[in-house]
């Protein structure tokens, strides 16, 4: 395993669509992002990545398949085996085998579509997730997939094995979070359901619609509801692939917070202000320390559209002056995102 000892701090959603983003960081009050502004000052941008916002795999999720050595300019969009991944980690799977996240959900249905409620909404307990393995495995294996539950990813996310998995494009749950699902489900682009995947997308549209009405009046959602727990009505599919030899085997110093990410998918825009001012106080005035200290650092900020990463540039005595009387302004960089 190759060590990256560059400390390397990853911010999703540092920059967002939603009207009320912009106004939102306007409205913070003064400094409140000055050690972001700082670092900014003594780094350099030395990449970008920018895609359409309708890729399946969201910025902040390419840039960390890059540092973990997941993923490639090659890697096919949607196709970054995360799930196999955890697989090789925690199963001591083999290489040669297609894995998936398989994402127990709640679909919100509304009257022209279904939106995808938050996974964590649910609070499942690992005893509902035992429960609610057993009842769904029976039809996974009819179709060759075999549920696995690992205790190292919680009770919410479990691996699938099959060969269903290997080259089926599947969009990333932060995608899809809070939107209209239908989009996003695998197969729903033009030309996607072509060749080898149009045989497995089959498989898992007939298997989502069997999931729905076994789920739908089942007794396990029954006894959710009267506890006030929202009901289990669907899958995600996500983290598809397998997963070549040697690759995955980086060990960076990574950080990847997820508050901001939290409150945008929760509309909730007091707290994305203050998830902000909290992680420059926290990690982002620690990098400051270590870049002052003299030890090189490492800062990707994601938006919807693009990953931006700065690291620690070397400069004399003029550039610090000159660095002075050019300040980075740090939402000149938000808005790129």
């Amino acid at each position: 395993m190759r060590l990256d000892s560059t400390p390397h701090l990853l911010i999703p959603y540092a920059g967002c669509s939603a009207d009320a983003w912009l106004p939102t960081l306007q409205s913070m009050p003064p400094g409140s992002l000055q050690h972001l502004s700082r670092l900014l000052q003594a780094m350099k941008l030395t990449d970008t990545d920018r895609q359409a916002a309708d890729t399946l795999a969201p910025p902040h999720e390419r840039a960390q398949a890059r540092a973990l050595g997941l993923a490639s300019a090659e890697t096919a969009d949607g196709l970054t085996p995360w799930a196999a991944r955890d697989a090789a980690q925690h199963l001591s799977a083999g290489l040669d085998k297609a894995w998936a996240w398989i994402t127990p959900c709640h679909w919100a249905m509304g009257h022209l579509h279904a939106t995808l409620s938050d996974p964590a909404a649910l609070q499942l307990e690992p005893s509902d997730a035992h429960t609610l393995l057993a009842l769904m495995r029976p039809y996974f294996e009819t179709d060759g997939i075999t549920l696995h539950h690992a205790d190292a990813l919680g009770p919410g996310r479990w691996l699938a094995e099959g060969e269903v998995f290997r080259g089926l494009p599947t969009a990333s749950l932060d995608r899809v979070l809070a939107r209209n699902v239908d989009a996003w489900l695998p197969g729903a682009r033009p030309g996607s359901a072509d060749g080898a995947a149009g045989a497995g997308i089959k498989i898992l549209t007939r298997l989502q619609n069997e999931m729905q009405m076994l789920l739908y009046t089942h007794p396990f959602n029954d006894a959710r509801q009267a506890r006030g727990r929202l009901p289990v009505n669907s899958f995600w599919i996500s983290g598809t692939g397998s997963l070549p030899a040697g690759m995955g085997s980086q060990a960076p110093q990574l950080s990847l917070p997820r508050s901001l990410a939290q409150a945008v998918f929760r509309d909730d825009w007091s707290a994305y202000g203050q998830a902000w001012q909290a992680l420059d106080a926290g990690e982002l005035a620690a990098l400051l320390l270590q870049q002052r200290a003299g030890q090189a650092v490492r800062l990707t900020l994601c938006g919807e559209h693009a990953a931006m990463t700065f690291e620690t540039r070397r400069t004399g005595l003029l550039g610090k002056i000159s660095s002075l009387f050019s300040p980075v302004r740090f939402l000149d960089v938000l808005k790129q995102l």
